[in-house]
């Protein structure tokens, strides 16, 4: 795997990254160590997480933890805080599709359940636990939805509805958390996101990106980097929006 490590100077503020053993969530934690942050990775897959936290430097720390748990959600915010005395931001970046894009009629209610429950309640959950710390020092969080919640493809039911809710929940936390606390949402189209290595080793073709309007597919750095600015003292008028990473896709939905 290949993964930029941080710098040495870090510039005093924590992150707290969920989903980041690998793909978007991984992008996001490196590229914010990059910009200085001390980033807490989190996710279900222990062995994996703790890989990759080892692989980023010494200004990243992985904890194993179950977003849609709050007894886990809990425990995970505080051993950050034990462990760093300070939260500065959120980056909601769990999430899973429906299993293996079953059909409706074949879509079980406790896959449904499980799917809003990482997507949704898990975003609800860690808002709730980090705010008070959030706010101390005027935080912000970043919510990854999806087009899917406005364009949907067949068989993806219980996704798109999470992530449909989960524009609606960050709007109604930016009002309810504001001014001190900003929250906006990132809703990814088609991104790239394997690791560096295997996107060079077998890059994407003509085909795949003559699907696209503006011929252009999203990788990693593309949303990595607008997170970053949302989490920047740059974006301090920008709350309750949600960001579109799509290529140019936002009217047009082509099924293969």
């Amino acid at each position: 795997m290949e993964i930029r490590g941080g710098g040495p100077g870090h510039n005093g503020r924590v992150a707290l990254v969920t989903g980041a053993a690998r793909g978007i969530g991984l992008g996001i934690a490196a590229w914010l160590i990059c910009e200085g942050w001390q980033v807490v990775l989190s996710d279900l897959d222990r062995q994996r997480g703790a890989k990759v936290a080892e692989a980023l430097g010494d200004n990243a720390l992985f904890i194993a933890m179950d977003v849609a748990d709050e007894a886990q959600v809990s425990a995970g915010v505080s051993q950050v805080l034990g462990q760093f005395g300070r939260l500065d931001a959120l980056v909601s970046n769990a999430a899973i599709a429906n299993p293996h894009n079953q059909t409706l009629e074949s879509l079980s209610l406790a896959q449904w359940n499980r799917v809003l429950a990482v997507n949704l309640n898990g975003p609800m959950l860690l808002a709730k636990h980090c705010a008070p710390y959030l706010r101390a020092h005027g935080g912000s969080i970043v919510n990854l939805a999806s087009t899917r919640a406005r364009q949907s493809e067949p068989d993806t039911e219980a996704y798109a509805a999470s992530k449909g809710g989960l524009l609606a929940l960050t709007h109604a936390l930016a009002m309810s958390l504001g001014p001190e606390i900003r929250v906006n949402a990132v809703s990814p189209g088609w991104i790239d996101a394997r690791d560096p290595s295997q996107r060079r080793a077998e890059p994407l073709t003509d085909a795949d990106h003559a699907q696209h309007p503006a011929g252009r597919v999203g990788t990693v750095e593309d949303v990595a980097a607008l997170v970053a600015w949302l989490l920047s003292r740059q974006s301090g008028f920008v709350t309750g929006q949600e960001f579109v990473v799509d290529g140019g896709m936002s009217r047009k939905m082509i099924y293969t």
